[in-house]
């Protein structure tokens, strides 16, 4: 075993202990185990439900001492597996001899060529990796995106009142609430999410070059565009009807398409959030024994906010990589898919990792009330805006020009708004009632929107 300080890449390294959960699923050993499942779960079906001539049905016994194989895989296991690939050269040949192998003395012998029936390789490989990513993405992936969601909610709910000044190209805008702004990267997520989860995952299963050529020779009466299908939805998974050799990837590239989606709404909020703190909106909490710069004593990096951006973007450049090699093949098969599919894993790994420093930047954020009232504070030609809106209503004439030529370029201050309405012309009640709004209150309904979201 190679010692992780010498590990390639920083996912097996530095940051193995944050990507662990993963190794089930798209480690080597996991798509071992995946083949396992296929190959042993089609065994079962040819026997017990299709009751194909020249097989038996399998007792009780039988059926668990086969998934057993699965539900029982170890490293013992996966290093056998390899032991025998060593001699075939063919990792999905090597399995097949694995199960044979094992299942030695289980009185299945006589009937040990219907393990593997039918099948090329690209049958058990494709519906294993269709596996590989439903397990993933709902036991590990789907989650944390989730946690990431709630734990934003929990911040726009909490700063729902906050007023902050608005920065449209970087200028000064009409202000919002910092819960408003957290509340919009939520429903953008919540948005993708629905999107990711709605991505059917697919199969096929029909052979070398997806006509049961080999199935119809062997077994001319059987329907098995249906045996097929039933076999394939039976493992919770959607079935292609039309392929080539290989199932052609293009529902991998959605998944792949909404993850980037995903990652980029969080790397835009990751770089708001370092710009906040910038601005001094937030200030970080300290930990006891961190060092912020190895020079300035006193610097408390956004670092994690930063390693989450950092993270994305290697995850989202394989994810590019993916959608769009994946669906192209030439002709009814070639090799390429299968090598970059190996790496499907560490896109996932980066998008996790970079989760986690989102969520631990979130847990360290102390929001600086005094800092965005300062800010507000100095930006009264903000109430341009809603001056000659009322304007507007009241049909005086040229209210944007005479607004635009009073605040544009210049540093207004509240008296200076108060002079401006005294001469606006408007009613002297909307005058009133003109003069009692402030930057600080001039939100709209920013805090009922946060009230009113709700995640699906």
């Amino acid at each position: 075993m190679v010692d992780p300080l010498f590990s390639l890449s920083p996912l097996d390294g530095r940051y193995a202990d944050k990507v662990d959960e993963l190794r089930t699923y798209f480690s080597e050993a996991g798509l071992m185990r995946y083949r396992i499942v296929v190959e042993v779960e089609w065994f079962i079906h040819l026997c017990n439900n299709v009751k194909l001539a020249g097989t038996k049905e399998l007792t009780s016994r039988q059926v668990n001492d086969l998934r057993d194989l699965y539900g029982n895989f170890d490293l013992i296991a996966a290093k056998r597996i390899k032991e025998i690939e060593k001699t075939t050269n063919h990792d999905v040949k090597a399995i097949e001899y694995y199960i044979k192998e094992t299942m030695k003395g289980s009185g299945l012998e006589a009937y040990f060529e219907f393990i593997h029936f039918g099948c090329t390789s690209e049958d058990i490989n494709n519906t294993s990796y269709a596996l590989m990513l439903q397990g993933a993405l709902d036991g590990v992936i789907v989650p944390m995106v989730t946690g990431v969601m709630e734990a934003l909610h929990q911040h726009a709910k909490n700063y729902k009142d906050v007023s902050m000044l608005s920065r449209t190209h970087g200028q000064p805008a009409s202000p919002t609430t910092m819960g408003k702004e957290f509340i919009n990267v939520v429903d953008r997520l919540n948005n993708q999410m629905i999107a990711l989860v709605a991505v059917p995952i697919k199969a096929k299963f029909n052979g070398a070059v997806g006509n049961y050529n080999a199935h119809t020779v062997a077994y001319p009466k059987v329907n098995w565009a249906q045996t097929n299908k039933e076999f394939i939805q039976s493992l919770g998974l959607d079935f292609v009807d039309y392929s080539t050799q290989i199932e052609c990837h293009d529902y991998m590239a959605e998944i792949f398409d909404a993850m980037k989606r995903i990652n980029n709404i969080i790397i835009d909020f990751d770089r708001d959030i370092w710009n906040y703190i910038s601005l001094g909106y937030f200030k970080q909490e300290t930990v006891k024994g961190e060092i912020g710069s190895s020079a300035m004593p006193h610097k408390v990096n956004p670092i994690d906010f930063e390693n989450s951006e950092g993270n994305l973007g290697m995850a989202n450049a394989m994810f590019e990589h993916f959608s769009a090699k994946l669906p192209i093949s030439r002709m009814q098969r070639d090799l390429t898919d299968s090598t970059v599919q190996r790496n499907i894993g560490a896109a996932f790994g980066y998008s996790i990792l970079a989760y986690r420093s989102t969520l631990k930047g979130l847990t360290k954020l102390k929001i600086e009330k005094g800092a965005l009232k300062k800010d507000l504070d100095k930006e009264w030609a903000v109430l341009a805006e809603p001056i000659q809106t009322v304007m507007r209503r009241y049909k005086l004439e040229n209210p944007y020009e005479k607004l635009k030529e009073f605040t544009r370029g210049k540093e207004i201050g509240k008296a200076d708004i108060m002079k401006f309405l005294d001469k606006s012309g408007l009613p002297k009640s909307e005058i009133a009632r003109l003069k009692k709004l402030t930057p600080e209150k001039y939100i709209g309904i920013a805090s009922k929107l946060v009230d009113d979201f709700k995640m699906e």
